[in-house]
């Protein structure tokens, strides 16, 4: 799916501010008051749920497995790790690895000599190469697993080593505690349209994504609103937001919230559960970016913090 792709999408370096000193914490802010629920389930629910969610992030295929992105341009790109190629490997690999040839969409590859290449856990021995982003598109070369991302009318080499510094140096990522505070009940309006929403990238480009509506919530009073996306018709509602946090203690480039559907036209925003997007972690991501609407002007000090030097 196209949201999907550009998370994959996975080659993006963000400038991000630089880690400031957090404010004095302030005192939590009256809110909407969530769904029942006690303090101690929603500490035991959301500690779960991280660890569920560190598990996907460091997992072979997981984002801090990322060591390359390249970008194909029409006829012949050369790979392997010598200099002279179009695509520079890691090293370790071999100096000519293969061409890709493209012809619009059409994508084929011939290894180079005496280089044993798997395509979909295969011997291949060159031809078309897919554009699925799935097992029977990836192909293999030792440790490494390479396939091809399509962004708009770009297409992409994504590059994998489990043995990727990223995934052995990481070392978790801080959260603010858990609060039920940031639980949020809120309403849903949607739509009386099909809507549309113009979501930025990383990439310099835009996005049109399918938008059902808007969730409208309300933090000391004052009434804030955010419009999500859909991943598939009857899945969660996918919000990509920012919030003043970003200036010194989230991630610069905002965070992912997902939400339930709506249940008799109410939601709940856990932002107990915000997480950093894939580019927190590598500049071989490729993100969506918060759309104007959806930049909060407030602190949201719940879910993850920033990772490292991002």
């Amino acid at each position: 799916m196209r949201l999907a792709r550009l998370l994959t999408l996975s080659a993006l370096s963000l400038a991000t501010p630089a880690l400031a000193a957090p404010p004095a914490k302030p005192k939590p802010p009256a809110m909407t008051a969530p769904a029942p629920t006690t303090p101690s389930s929603l500490e035991a629910e959301t500690r779960a749920w991280h660890q569920k969610r560190l598990a996907n992030l460091t997992s072979e295929e997981g984002w801090l497995s990322l060591v390359g992105l390249f970008w194909l341009q029409e006829g012949d790109n050369r790979l392997g790790s010598g200099e002279d190629n179009d695509f520079v490997f890691p090293a370790g690999t071999p100096a000519r690895i293969g061409t890709l040839t493209r012809q619009g969409t059409q994508v084929t590859f011939t290894p180079a000599a005496g280089v044993s290449l798997t395509k979909g856990g295969q011997p291949f021995t060159g031809g078309a190469v897919g554009t699925g982003e799935g097992p029977a598109d990836t192909l293999g070369l030792g440790a490494l697993r390479f396939y091809l991302i399509p962004r708009g009318d770009k297409l992409g080499l994504r590059v994998k080593n489990p043995e990727a510094p990223a995934r052995k140096q990481f070392h978790g990522i801080p959260t603010w505690p858990v609060d039920a505070a940031w639980r949020i009940e809120g309403r849903f309006e949607p739509s009386p349209t099909p809507k549309k929403l113009a979501v930025p990238t990383v990439l310099g480009t835009v996005e049109d994504m399918d938008s059902p509506g808007t969730l409208v919530f309300q933090v000391q009073g004052q009434e804030y609103r955010l419009d999500p996306v859909l991943e598939s018709p009857t899945g969660p509602f996918f919000v990509i937001f920012g919030d003043q946090t970003n200036r010194d203690a989230s991630y610069g480039a905002g965070r992912f919230l997902y939400v339930d559907p709506p249940k008799d036209g109410r939601v709940v925003l856990d932002f107990n559960r915000a997480y950093n997007p894939p580019c927190a972690f590598s500049p071989y991501a490729t993100c969506p970016l918060p759309p104007a609407q959806n930049r909060l002007k407030l602190r949201v000090e719940a879910g993850e913090k920033r990772y490292g030097d991002h």
